[in-house]
């Protein structure tokens, strides 16, 4: 599957953001997150819209290495605790980034913390943190969740780089995804053609579109397999069912974690 088109990850940030704000109106915003367990409903929104803003920041001054949070305005949250001034600061920072995003164009180089320093790289990474965030906050808020196809696909095809980029960059845990002749397979039952086949090397692990027997297979829905590989439904805790050795499927989700 080829990259979405640049605007259209710029708009996705908009919409997405738009959908959460929606997901948190009249939500209890003290309640905490049970996929990030650490953080309230609130707390989960201000670290979304805290990285709105820092991604902003630094593709609007075209920052050569990293931005510290104390230099990015309005990051720590909104001046007030009310729901009303929350909903307009996470509409406020997501406006900002996707201005300085469609000024600065696809190509401009920044700072990242990955394998390619152009704005491209923020436009699509803001687009699936704010997908799966906002997954965090239906599950909070009791709120009804979908995700285009297109855009479910992108999160699994951009989360199997960057565990891939963890692996290459030696973080002890994706170092091992690894050992040969097993093999991880994602098939989508709504979506032609949304497979992924994961293999894994002697030194570390491929992936490709392909649709082929495997040590194990993860088959359902397009955004359930997208919220399991993104450790947000327990494997078999919607449609999706796991077929073959369920091991190999905790083992990569475990090691896929980061902390």
């Amino acid at each position: 599957m080829t990259l979405l088109p640049y605007d259209r990850y710029c708009d996705e940030i908009l919409v997405q953001t738009d959908a959460l704000r929606a997901a948190l109106a009249g939500a209890d915003l003290a309640v905490t997150v049970p996929t990030c367990p650490d953080w309230t409903l609130r707390e989960l929104a201000v670290h979304l819209g805290g990285a709105h803003r820092w991604v902003g920041e630094i593709v609007r001054t075209r920052a050569a290495e990293d931005v510290a949070e104390e230099r990015v305005p309005g990051f720590g949250g909104p001046d007030g605790e009310g729901p009303a001034a929350l909903d307009a600061w996470l509409a406020e920072g997501a406006a900002c980034a996707v201005a300085a995003l469609r000024d600065a164009g696809p190509d401009a180089g920044v700072w990242t913390w990955a394998w390619e320093r152009r704005t491209a790289f923020w436009a699509r990474r803001m687009t699936h943190e704010t997908v799966v965030h906002r997954a965090d906050a239906a599950l909070a808020a009791k709120a009804p969740y979908t995700v285009a196809p297109e855009i479910a696909a992108d999160t699994i095809e951009e989360w199997l780089r960057i565990v891939s980029f963890a692996q290459e960059s030696g973080d002890p845990e994706a170092a091992e995804l690894r050992g040969g002749g097993r093999s991880l397979h994602l098939h989508a039952t709504d979506v032609p053609g949304a497979e992924w086949l994961i293999e894994f090397g002697e030194d570390r692990f491929t992936w490709r579109h392909a649709h082929e027997k495997a040590t194990v297979a993860l088959r359902g829905p397009l955004t359930e397999l997208m919220l399991v590989l993104n450790r947000r439904l327990e494997p078999g805790g919607g449609q999706a069912e796991v077929l073959g050795d369920a091991r190999l499927l905790d083992y990569w989700l475990e090691r896929s974690s980061f902390g």
